[in-house]
This record gives C-alpha cells, sequence and structure tokens, in this order.
C-alpha cells in the first residue's frame, strides 16, 4: 500500500527524474540503516548456476544501476544477484531526452536511453566500495560511436577492466538503442566477438586466478532457425549463460495507449509471453548445461514460476520492479520456494 502511494506520486514527475529520485531514495534507507527493518530477508534455497550460488534466484536486471552507484541500497531489498550497467569503455551522455516512458495501462515502459553511463572506470570504483554478500553482474556494451565492425575492442575493454571485480559479465549484443548493435548476434560477427571474448576470459582467468562466467544477453525478436543458430553458436564457444530477453521493438499489447508509438525497446508485462516462448525455444536448442537467465515481463511470483517452468534457472525483474515495487522480489522468492 505505501509503496502504490509513493509510486502514484513519482509517476507524476518525468520518468528519468522518478528514476534517479527513487534510487536517491533507496540509497538514503540503505544509510540510515532502514532498509533490513523495512525490506526483511525471505528464506530461500540458494541456487547454483553458472559455478555460483546464489541466495536466492530472483535478481535485478541491467539498466535501472547503469554506474554502479546504489548496488548496496538495491542489494538490501533481498535480490540474490545484481546486474548492473550496461557499462561502456567511455562515459557518453546516451541519447536525447526525452527517452524514458510509462505505459501504466499496461504496466509496460518504452526506452531509448543509449547506454547512458559514466563509463567503465568509474563503476569499476563503485564496485570496489560496495560492501554485500549479493552476487553482483557487470554488463558491457560498446560506445555507441564506436563502428560496429569494430565493437570487439570496446567489448575486450569492458572485459579486462571489469573481470576481477564481477561475479559474471554479461556481453550486452542485443539492446535495439544503439545502432547496429543487434547485428552482432548473427554470423561471423558475434563467433568473432566470442572467440575473441573467451580467449580474453582464458587469459584473465591466468592472471587472477579466478574464473568469471560469462553470459550473452539476446533479443525477444528472434525466429526460431535463429534462435537454434545462437544456441549452437553459444554452445561451440562454451559460454556460461544466456539471459533471455532483452526489450523488444514490437508494439503488440501498446499501440492504443499514450506513449505506445515511441521508438525504443518495449519491456514490461505486454512482452511476457514472448520473452517466455524465447526461453522455452533456447531451453530446446541448448546443451542441458548451459542455463537460461530468464527477464521480461515478470510482474508476479507465478510470471517467474512460469520462466522456470519454460527452462529457465534464474530470473531478472525491472519492469516489474518499478510498477509492484520491492514487495515483488518477496514474492517470487515466497512463489518458488512453495514449489519445492
Amino acid at each position: 500500500m505505501l509503496y502504490q502511494l509513493i509510486r502514484n506520486i513519482m509517476f507524476q514527475l518525468d520518468a528519468e527524474k522518478a528514476h534517479h529520485l527513487g534510487l536517491a531514495g533507496l540509497n538514503a534507507l540503505e544509510m540510515s540503516g532502514l532498509s533490513s527493518l523495512l525490506f526483511p530477508k525471505t528464506h530461500a534455497t540458494p541456487v547454483n548456476v553458472m559455478g555460483l550460488t546464489f541466495p536466492n534466484a530472483v535478481g535485478l536486471a541491467a539498466g535501472l544501476d547503469k554506474n554502479g552507484d546504489y548496488i548496496e541500497a538495491l542489494a538490501a531489498l533481498g535480490f540474490g544477484f545484481v546486474e548492473i550497467g550496461t557499462v561502456t569503455p567511455r562515459p557518453q551522455d546516451g541519447n536525447p531526452k526525452p527517452r524514458l516512458f510509462r505505459i501504466p495501462e499496461a504496466e509496460a515502459i518504452i526506452n531509448r536511453m543509449g547506454f547512458n553511463n559514466l563509463g567503465v572506470d568509474h563503476l569499476v570504483e563503485q564496485v570496489k566500495i560496495a560492501q554485500t554478500d549479493t552476487l553482483v553482474g557487470i554488463n558491457i556494451g560498446k560506445n555507441f560511436d564506436t563502428p560496429v565492425e569494430k565493437a570487439v575492442d570496446d567489448y575486450l575493454i569492458g572485459l579486462n577492466k571489469v573481470y576481477n571485480h564481477a561475479d559474471y559479465v554479461t556481453i550486452n549484443i542485443s539492446s535495439p538503442n544503439t545502432p547496429g548493435l543487434r547485428t552482432l548476434q548473427f554470423g561471423e560477427s558475434l563467433n568473432q566477438l566470442l572467440g575473441s571474448l573467451k580467449e580474453t576470459q582464458a587469459q584473465l582467468e591466468q592472471k587472477h586466478q579466478r574464473y568469471v562466467p560469462m553470459a550473452v544477453k539476446v533479443a525477444p525478436d528472434l525466429e526460431l532457425h535463429e534462435v537454434e543458430e545462437l544456441a549452437q553458436t553459444f554452445s561451440n564457444h562454451e559460454i556460461d549463460a544466456v539471459i533471455t530477453t532483452n526489450t523488444t521493438m514490437s508494439r503488440e499489447g501498446v499501440e492504443d495507449f499514450p506513449n505506445g508509438e515511441e521508438a525504443g525497446g518495449l519491456s514490461g508485462r505486454p512482452v511476457f509471453e514472448k520473452s517466455t516462448e524465447i526461453v522455452r525455444q533456447f531451453k530446446q536448442a541448448l546443451p542441458e548445461n548451459l542455463p537460461i537467465i530468464a527477464a521480461g515481463g515478470i510482474m508476479s511470483g507465478e510470471n517467474a514460476a512460469e520462466k522456470l517452468d519454460a527452462g529457465a534457472s534464474l530470473v531478472q525483474i525491472y519492469s516489474g520492479f518499478i510498477y509492484q515495487g520491492p514487495k515483488l522480489v518477496a514474492d517470487i522468492i515466497k512463489t518458488l520456494e512453495n514449489r519445492t
């Protein structure tokens, strides 16, 4: 009830301003010591995925905390893991504002943020000072002005800089808001990218004496034959996990609402069925030992359970967190615990 009241007030503000204000509020709660009182931890059975032990199966998807400025505040909400980023080698402003749009009638969000972030060096410094037992994934991408044919250079810079500070690293090749990025999901471009990243991962493992798993985040806008080709490529390169999915370019379910035709990626309830079907398809196409982390339209504990039934091992939330608030984390954990 309290969150609904706060949300109603925040939804009167510009979406991006509300985003920053909300994070600042969570940070203030954590610094005051109130987070542990307001958001007591929910009992959960740990989950082993990618060689890591996750305190619970519920994670925060990348995009909410792009710079790693709020790791402790977000971890205090009960997440089993928090993914920060997407971060790029150099700081960049992202796309012109306005670039974030709510569609409350459909519990949806459209964004065309464009990887706005303070750069990988800032993020690494934030991770170094964060004190939390929650696992932290770091999502890396390329700068908007780096040509697609040289994208591998940016990803290698990112991997080298974040490797020893991440529990896992996510390769984002599926955002619709960086021109040409999604072309990296296919053919020789993908093979070259993953080959270079895996080679560097092996070198970094030797250097730091620790293996940091690498996941790849894919789009929901894939045909079955593309899923099968991707699955084969991920298997060939021994990728550690697949995150399904990023936002969709489809406008199905929001086309009749205000902001429904804004450019950018659509997330929230309307993408649930599409992204869940992609989970099913990848589950069929991937080797049994290659796990799936499911994101896309999870608005309830039951939605999360459906993702696991489709083949996922872990789930991530973002838009559902905006609409439902921190109680969604506990609701999902309780629902999944009742299944065991």
